[in-house]
């Protein structure tokens, strides 16, 4: 941009920030560029900014809810919220979609989807076995959903990718495969 890099840009910038809040995958941990072999070396916000707090608003699209709750939380406490270890909000990011899943009693009940379009999919079962990451990825989906509280992927029958989770591209595939 003008003959700068992303990276100078960013440099530049956070170096004046008190904090710097960083909005979707490629920006908290490096997105798909940063997949193996990583070629371009992409990194998420927090490699570069090293001097302040990178708050990581993780998702791939993250929910803007968590990011306009970071933001009031700063605006009417005059702090950051209390973050996970991978530099993202608790208050978002702090359970497991698995552990918020409607679709958590199919699971208890060894109920699952094993082919989409199935009775079973049509009833609303675990989608576990259809290669659903909710047990291993940690966001509001269920809660928040998106598009103003819709709706999220799971309840409109596609398997959690992981998307809020570091090298999601690299630990998450196959997306539609049962985790080992």
């Amino acid at each position: 941009i003008g003959g700068r890099t992303a990276k100078d840009i960013l440099t530049d910038v956070g170096s004046k920030a008190g904090a710097v809040i960083a909005i979707g995958n490629c920006a908290t941990f490096g997105g798909i560029q940063a997949a193996k072999p990583n070629p371009t070396g992409a990194v998420g916000t927090n490699k570069i900014i090293t001097d302040k707090p990178v708050v990581n608003i993780a998702g791939c699209p993250p929910n803007p809810i968590n990011f306009v709750g970071t933001v009031v939380n700063y605006l009417l406490l005059g702090k950051l919220p209390a973050l996970d270890d991978l530099g993202r909000p608790l208050f978002a990011y702090g359970k497991s979609i698995h552990d918020q899943c409607p679709r958590r009693a199919h699971y208890e009940n060894d109920e699952f989807v094993e082919e989409f379009g199935s009775k079973e999919a049509e009833m609303g079962y675990c989608l576990y076995k259809m290669g659903c990451k909710g047990p291993d990825t940690y966001n509001n989906c269920p809660i928040a959903k998106f598009n103003d509280g819709t709706s999220w992927p799971v309840e409109a029958g596609h398997p959690c990718i992981g998307c809020s989770e570091p090298g999601f591209w690299d630990k998450m595939t196959p997306f539609f495969e049962e985790s080992k």
